[in-house]
């Protein structure tokens, strides 16, 4: 009787199969376009590292974590495939500024939340060894949050804009317009992070802003979010 050659040899194409003893003849019955579908499914993403929490890669589904091609050895910090596509070109602006002298983060949040869900972040962050920029230190009172945005990303690496109830309130306000946020995000360099509030809220003020995929804290704490930012940042 013929053995399959698929445990040594694999059948990722129609003339693999083509060539085993026992499968010939049948398998474009069974599989029909198994070969394009083989290619999809063994490409490896180049954003993710070797390492998978539970050894899974899939790119979907809530339970997925993989670890990130920035993730320091030893690193305990898991991404969902999702999180690892938005920050990877993030990640890629942070990589072209090694040389330069600027701060890490650039903290743009509503001025009610300053001391409340911005100064928890600024203060985890700033435990980790990120170099912050943030109002409260570096923003006068008065000045508009598109020009504060403008000034602090020109001297951070990145920015984060901490979306919540009041920043959803506030941006109309500040007139910023999505051809305003256009031109920041395309500079891949801003990170939203949601608190309490959502997504969909946000889109119903900032399409622009909504579109780009960041941290969300109704999926994992403050301080896990400020472990992600923290090794994202860090050279």
């Amino acid at each position: 009787m013929a053995r399959c050659t698929a445990p040594k040899e694999g059948h990722r194409s129609a003339s693999a199969a083509a060539a085993c003893p026992a499968c010939r003849g049948s398998w474009g019955r069974r599989y029909g376009g198994y070969s394009s579908y083989s290619s999809r499914s063994y490409s490896s993403p180049s954003y993710y590292s070797s390492e998978s929490s539970g050894g899974s890669r899939s790119s979907s589904g809530s339970g997925s974590r993989v670890r990130a091609r920035w993730s320091r050895p030893g690193s305990t910090v898991m991404y969902t495939p999702t999180e690892v596509r938005e920050l990877t070109p993030v990640r890629e602006a942070v990589e072209k500024q090694a040389t330069l002298d600027l701060r890490d983060v650039f903290l743009c949040h509503a001025w009610d939340d300053r001391q409340g869900a911005a100064k928890q972040l600024h203060d985890l962050l700033e435990a980790r060894g990120v170099k912050v920029w943030f109002s409260e230190k570096d923003v006068g009172l008065g000045v508009p949050l598109l020009r504060a945005i403008d000034r602090g990303l020109a001297n951070s690496r990145i920015g984060i804009v901490l979306v919540t109830p009041a920043l959803l309130r506030r941006l109309p306000k500040e007139g910023i317009a999505d051809k305003e946020l256009s031109v920041l995000l395309a500079g891949a360099r801003l990170v939203p992070v949601v608190h309490q509030t959502t997504y969909e809220a946000l889109r119903d003020v900032s399409p622009m802003l909504a579109s780009r995929t960041g941290l969300d804290t109704a999926e994992e704490s403050m301080a896990e979010v400020a472990a992600k930012l923290a090794e994202l940042v860090a050279l």
